[in-house]
């Protein structure tokens, strides 16, 4: 630990010891990645998605790797509430960081459900509506509809009483601060962006799609540029105004990504495919972390939230 260095970052009321969590779905129920690091240096660990009854998911093939990405289309495969609760909830009881949990469901009353029976379990320190999922066929209904969402985060935020309330945002809308401002009004506590975009792959020999679901959520280095973009400009139009906290995401790989999201607006930056590559990731973006808050002469991480300077010939976005 260094003491000379404050790494810990607030989502709200929810402490972090540092700024870096994974994404949800990649990373299981935390279970899978513990004999490749060590859980407790991340800041927080997202679960993937849980749904009120256990979901086989799509069929194969479900995944595949495109050039500085990959595609996936698992359809939010899971074992359900109850199994959640039951096998997955005492791995995460055992972890000493912060437990995020991803809720999914394909109407309201399921998401209030699901948010209300996990709301008051002692390992749950945020829910994290998935709104946004691309690779499910009723997986947009919510994230592309700015009212549709707003009706549905108000739901959830009645029966939620003390978790952290998350939105995920999909980057696959005309204008990400309208589902943005909605989730916000409703009572968002944070919002998590950006969710994969939708993308898709084909066999030439076969003259079919790669996916068997056609389509899949692109991630990975790719969409880096982009969620970029998007974070910046939920940051300055609706979250700061708001004081709402952004968990940034998207082609995280290295420390200079998360340096990069952080300065765009993220307090938090989410670390997803490249856990893939290198199970170890989120140690070395932390060491990177340190060592340019040491050269640029800074000692509180939170300093490089917003901290982006525009081009005095370039509007802000």
């Amino acid at each position: 630990m260094n003491t000379d260095l404050n790494l810990s970052a607030a989502l709200g009321r929810l402490s972090l010891r540092n700024p870096l969590l994974t994404v949800s779905g990649t990373c299981g129920y935390g279970d899978e990645y513990a004999p490749f690091l060590d859980l407790n240096r991340l800041g927080a660990f997202t679960t993937k998605s849980v749904t009120l009854n256990p979901r086989q998911g799509n069929p194969p093939r479900r995944v595949a790797e495109t050039a500085a990405g990959m595609l996936n289309a698992i359809g939010l495969a899971n074992v359900g509430l109850e199994l959640f609760i039951a096998e997955k909830l005492p791995v995460l009881s055992a972890l000493d960081v912060p437990a995020l949990v991803n809720v999914a469901g394909h109407t309201i009353d399921e998401y209030v459900t699901t948010c209300r029976r996990l709301d008051p379990l002692e390992p749950v320190a945020a829910l994290e509506l998935n709104v946004s999922c691309p690779n499910v066929v009723d997986g947009l209904v919510f994230g592309t509809d700015p009212a549709a969402l707003g009706r549905l985060v108000a739901s959830v935020r009645a029966v939620v009483k003390q978790s952290l309330l998350i939105v995920k945002l999909s980057p696959n809308v005309t204008d990400i601060t309208a589902t943005a401002r909605a989730a916000v009004d409703a009572g968002a506590d944070c919002l998590s962006m950006i969710n994969t975009f939708i993308g898709m792959a084909i066999d030439v020999e076969k003259a079919e799609p790669v996916l068997a679901n056609c389509t899949g959520g692109l991630s990975g280095p790719a969409i880096k540029p982009l969620a970029l973009h998007l974070i910046h400009r939920v940051y300055n139009a609706v979250a700061k105004p708001a004081g709402i906290p952004i968990i940034g995401m998207g082609g995280v790989s290295n420390w200079r990504d998360a340096v990069e999201f952080m300065l765009a607006g993220a307090t938090a930056v989410g670390i997803g495919t490249a856990m893939f590559v290198d199970p170890t990731a989120p140690v070395k973006m932390l060491e990177g972390i340190e060592a340019y808050l040491r050269r640029h002469g800074l000692t509180d991480v939170n300093q490089l939230v917003g901290r982006l300077r525009s081009n005095a010939h370039h509007p802000k976005a």
